[in-house]
């Protein structure tokens, strides 16, 4: 079905997932490149619930498990990398990407399976052959949450803890508008099945590396307001990574501090691409900005308060550009 939500294709799309579940004799659960707590959570989660329902089940995604997530149960048996050998698998089940594209895999990987996409990105394109798709949803593992009830299985405390970091993070921290009565209730439910607030946070936000302090140390160097306080902007390149010792997953969480801001409606944070030729850049709005539109007009995606693009271009031509869309947004 090829159709975002409203209350009638949410029942309908939900009703064709859980069908295609059942009849499946092998499942491979993947989320996007580069994951973050909103994709490896609902991955675990989902895995977790489906097996304790009798499933054959796989996890398996372009790119590893980043080390603050590697603390969650099952985290260990994510496969990672381009290929995935597994004949037996007939349903593949993606969460949390906006595009076929975001998952990183060559069209052979999907060739010969059916391919569903649990998503909640406005951007999204409906490139399953099944989308359930709540772009009303604070994360994509609220729709994992539903779609376990539908299937009437398990929440276990494994899984109940993988879907507390989805909202934990996709909120940031129960600090968006999107955090609502529902999702505080959804929260209270998984901490009654076992998840532990403090220390999922404690993993999540109080674990950086001493490389990935000495690399916030000089990131923070760069910050510079535009449009009279209303961005912010950081950046790191490979001559910090190189100095202290860390790595891209030492970045997580450092456009944070630029949106702390007062007065910071959009924080703009630039990091090296997976190439010599790219740069990753990421977007988190606090007001009425939406930088999910703006991730798209540069070819990417998201959500209203937390997006990304990826340009190929030199450092000083992409940061032009995009101050010119971020300048247009603000206005």
């Amino acid at each position: 079905m090829k159709t975002k939500n409203t209350a009638l294709n949410h029942a309908d799309d939900i009703a064709e997932l859980c069908a295609a579940i059942q009849a499946a004799s092998g499942i491979l659960l993947t989320t996007h490149c580069s994951p973050d707590g909103d994709g490896i959570g609902s991955q675990l989660a989902l895995f977790h619930a489906l097996q304790a329902g009798g499933k054959s089940v796989f996890m398996h995604n372009r790119d590893g498990v980043p080390r603050i997530y590697r603390f969650l149960d099952g985290s260990a048996k994510v496969g990672k990398g381009a290929e995935f050998k597994a004949s037996d698998v007939d349903l593949i089940i993606s969460l949390d990407a906006g595009s076929k594209s975001r998952l990183g895999f060559a069209n052979a990987f999907f060739t010969g399976r059916k391919l569903a996409v649990i998503d909640h990105h406005a951007s999204n394109d409906c490139f399953g052959d099944i989308n359930l798709i709540d772009v009303s949803a604070c994360a994509t593992g609220a729709i994992v949450y539903d779609l376990i009830g539908r299937l009437a299985l398990p929440v276990s405390a494994a899984a109940a803890s993988a879907l507390y970091v989805t909202l934990l993070t996709d909120t940031s921290s129960f600090r968006n508008e999107n955090t609502t009565a529902e999702v505080h209730e959804m929260a209270v439910a998984l901490i009654r099945a076992g998840a532990e607030p403090w220390p999922i946070a404690r993993e999540v936000y109080e674990s950086r590396s001493q490389a990935g302090f000495q690399l916030q140390a000089l990131c923070m160097q760069t910050l510079e307001l535009q449009n009279e306080g209303r961005s912010a902007w950081l950046y790191i390149n490979e001559q910090m990574y190189r100095e202290t010792g860390s790595d891209g997953e030492d970045s997580e969480g450092l456009i944070d501090l630029a949106r702390g801001l007062a007065g910071v409606e959009i924080a703009v944070f630039m990091r090296p691409g997976d190439d010599t030729s790219s740069w990753k850049v990421t977007f988190r709005g606090k007001y009425a900005a939406d930088v999910g539109a703006l991730a798209v007009s540069l070819g990417g995606g998201g959500h209203r308060y937390a997006s990304g693009c990826t340009i190929v271009g030199d450092f000083a031509s992409i940061r032009s550009k995009v101050e010119q869309a971020v300048s247009k947004l603000l206005g």
